[in-house]
C-alpha cells in the first residue's frame, strides 16, 4: 500500500495530468514506438490514428490517480482492461517499459511542473497499480489454462462458413484447425484475432465479439466492415476479413476474453439494448437464454438504420414468433420504402426514454 504522503501528492496532481492527458498520451506512443517497435504489433493503428488510444491511455491513468486509494471503486475499468490485456497476450515485463515511457511523458509535456517530489510520487503509484494489473492478469491467465479446451497464446481456426448478414455485417463460422475441443465461454465474451495481412508490415489485432451461444462446435463472430467515414480510412482488419478472407482460410485467435457478460445465474428479467453491430453480444446472450432460460423475461431492443443494415433480423423475428417470455422491438433511423411497405419496424427515428418506458415493463429487470 502506498504511503499517505504519496497518496495525496497522486490526488492533488491528478486534475493536472488530466488536463494535459491528450498532449501525454500522444508524446508517451511517440516514444514508446521509437524505442520498441515491435510493439506495433499490439496496438491498434486505426485508433492510434485517430487519437483514441492516446486519450483511453491518459484517462486511464489519471482516473486511477483520482482513485488511487480506493481502486475498487474502478474495479469494472481494472477488469476490462485487464480481460483485453490477456487476450493479447501482455506480459509483466511490459509494464516496466510503460511506465518508463509514461514518466518520461509526463515530464516531457509538464517541464518545469514536473517537480522531483511529483515525480517520484507517480512512479511509486504507476508500480502499485501496475502491481493490481499483473496480480489480476496473472489469474486470468491461470484460469484460462484451467478450464478444458482453453488454450495459450494464439490457435488457428478454419473458416468453414461465411455468411453475408446484412450490407455490412458479415458472420465467420470458426473450427479449431488441430480439430481439439472448443473452451466454452460466458455469453458477451469476444475472441482476439491476431490478423496477418498480405502488405502490413505489422500484424493487427482486433477483438470481436462472439455472436451465437456458447456449446456448439464452432464459434461465430459477425464483424462490421468499417468504411470511410468523417475522414477516416477504412477499417484495415475488417476490410480485409469481409473482401480477402474466404471460406477454408485459417486465421488466429487467442481465448475467449471479456467481462461483459450475462448473469446466467439470475432468473429476473432481461433487457437487450444494441444498435448496429453492437448486436453481437447481445445476440450471445440472446440465443443462451433462449436455448438455457425459457422461462425468463427477455425484451430485446434493436436499433439500425434501416433493414439493409439489420442484421439477423429473421433469425429473431423466429424467435420472437415461438418464444412467449421474449419481446421484440425494432427502430429505424431512417427506414427505407421497403421497410416501410413490409412494417418491419416498431418506432422511426431514434431510442428515447419515453418510448423506452413504455416497453419496458418489468421491475427489477437486469439492462445490458
Amino acid at each position: 500500500m502506498l504511503d499517505a504522503k504519496t497518496m495525496e501528492i497522486i490526488k492533488t496532481t491528478a486534475p493536472v495530468l488530466k488536463e494535459n492527458s491528450v498532449a501525454i498520451g500522444k508524446r508517451f506512443y511517440e516514444l514508446l514506438f521509437t524505442r520498441h517497435p515491435e510493439l506495433l504489433h499490439i496496438f491498434n493503428h486505426s485508433n492510434q490514428k485517430r487519437g483514441l488510444q492516446q486519450r483511453s491511455l491518459a484517462h486511464s491513468v489519471y482516473v486511477s490517480g483520482e482513485h488511487i486509494d480506493r481502486l475498487e471503486d474502478i474495479q469494472p475499468l481494472i477488469m476490462k482492461i485487464a480481460h483485453k490485456h490477456r487476450a493479447l497476450g501482455v506480459k509483466p515485463e511490459q509494464y516496466t517499459v510503460v511506465g518508463e515511457t509514461l514518466i518520461e511523458a509526463v515530464k516531457d509535456v509538464l517541464g518545469d511542473g514536473a517537480m522531483d517530489e511529483i515525480i517520484q510520487a507517480w512512479v511509486k503509484a504507476y508500480d502499485y497499480i501496475a502491481n493490481q494489473f499483473i496480480g489480476i492478469e496473472q489469474k486470468l491467465y491461470e484460469q484460462t489454462e484451467s478450464e478444458e479446451g482453453n488454450w495459450e497464446g494464439f490457435r488457428e481456426f478454419v473458416v468453414v462458413k461465411k455468411v453475408k448478414e446484412s450490407e455490412v455485417i458479415t458472420s465467420f463460422y470458426l473450427k479449431p484447425k488441430d480439430n481439439k475441443p472448443l473452451a466454452s465461454f460466458r455469453p458477451g465474451q469476444y475472441l482476439t484475432i491476431r490478423a496477418k495481412i498480405p502488405g502490413e508490415k505489422y500484424m493487427h489485432h482486433r477483438h470481436y465479439s462472439l455472436s451465437d451461444a456458447p456449446g456448439k462446435d464452432t464459434y461465430r463472430i459477425s464483424v462490421k466492415r468499417e468504411d470511410v467515414r468523417d475522414g477516416n480510412p477504412p477499417g484495415v482488419v475488417s476490410t480485409w476479413l469481409h473482401e480477402q478472407v474466404q471460406e477454408g482460410d485459417v486465421l488466429e485467435f487467442s481465448s475467449p476474453a471479456g467481462d461483459f457478460v450475462l448473469d446466467t445465474e439470475s432468473t429476473n428479467p432481461v433487457v437487450l439494448i444494441s444498435g448496429g453491430v453492437g448486436f453481437t453480444p447481445l445476440m450471445s446472450m440472446l440465443n443462451t437464454l433462449v436455448e438455457k432460460q425459457p422461462d425468463r423475461d427477455v425484451t430485446c431492443i434493436h436499433a439500425a438504420i434501416n433493414g439493409k443494415h439489420h442484421a439477423m433480423k429473421e433469425h429473431v423475428a423466429r424467435l420472437a414468433a415461438t418464444c412467449d417470455r421474449l419481446k421484440s422491438y425494432v427502430i429505424y433511423e431512417s427506414p427505407t420504402e421497403e421497410d416501410r411497405a413490409e412494417k418491419s419496424f416498431d418506432k422511426e427515428g431514434w431510442i428515447d426514454k419515453k418510448w423506452l418506458e413504455s416497453v419496458v415493463d418489468h421491475p427489477g429487470a437486469a439492462f445490458y
